[in-house]
């Protein structure tokens, strides 16, 4: 029984020798594993960390690509309205240009129609006062007639073609009377109307053989006038 007592003994002595290195090297290739395992933990981190500023890059570069697009449309739009504008204000030229044409040929012809009416007057006016000159014309004196103080009558010195414009200042102011020279003499009157001052006037002597101022542009205008 000793024999057998002590191959026992041997063979637990070399199971428990052998036991600690095989928990060594199970602790080894544990230790070893665990760096792997943690590298292994550590790699997607990476690739997540460097596909992360991928991202970003794509993100930024499709904002860019956005806010590119978002300014080309933005100047197609002024562009557009610009090009609007300006047909807009190329029409209202033309219609202001049209309108200003058109107001220009009413106002030249209102012009014609005003100048001729204003002729038609004219001549209206000139044929009534020939008139009233020649109907006047008989009741004045014959050249040389003398008046009752012996003043001569001269058509080279009175009548109508020797018109004058007086002003209510001129003339001399003598014995409490304005006078004003005509033809040679002194004409005065008590009263002057206001046409004597606003027209040309002319002096002649009635076939009575008194003496007339009277209006150039209406020969129907006269009042006496005394002589000196």
């Amino acid at each position: 029984m000793k024999p057998v007592g002590l191959i026992s003994a041997g063979v637990l002595l070399l199971l428990l020798g052998t036991v600690p290195p095989m928990y060594a090297q199970e602790d080894k290739h544990e230790q070893e594993a665990k760096p792997q395992k943690q590298e292994q933990q550590a790699k997607p981190e990476k690739q997540q960390q460097r596909a992360k500023p991928a991202k970003q890059e794509q993100q930024q570069a499709k904002g860019q690509q956005q806010g590119q697009q978002k300014q080309q449309q933005q100047a197609k739009g002024q562009q557009q309205q610009q090009g609007k504008q300006q047909q807009q204000q190329q029409a209202k030229s033309s219609k202001q240009e049209q309108q200003q044409q058109t107001k220009g040929q009413q106002g030249q012809q209102q012009k014609q129609q005003q100048q001729q009416a204003k002729s038609s007057k004219q001549e209206h006016v000139q044929q009534v006062k020939g008139q009233q000159h020649e109907q006047v014309q008989g009741q004045w004196a014959h050249n040389g007639q003398k008046d009752s103080r012996g003043h001569e009558y001269n058509e080279s010195r009175f009548g109508r073609e020797h018109h004058a414009r007086f002003e209510s200042s001129g003339g001399r102011y003598y014995s409490g009377r304005r006078e004003y020279s005509y033809g040679g003499y002194w004409f005065y009157a008590g009263a002057y109307p206001p046409w004597f001052y606003q027209q040309d006037v002319y002096f002649v002597m009635g076939e009575d053989g008194l003496w007339y101022a009277v209006a150039y542009d209406n020969p129907s205008l006269t009042f006496q006038v005394d002589i000196d």
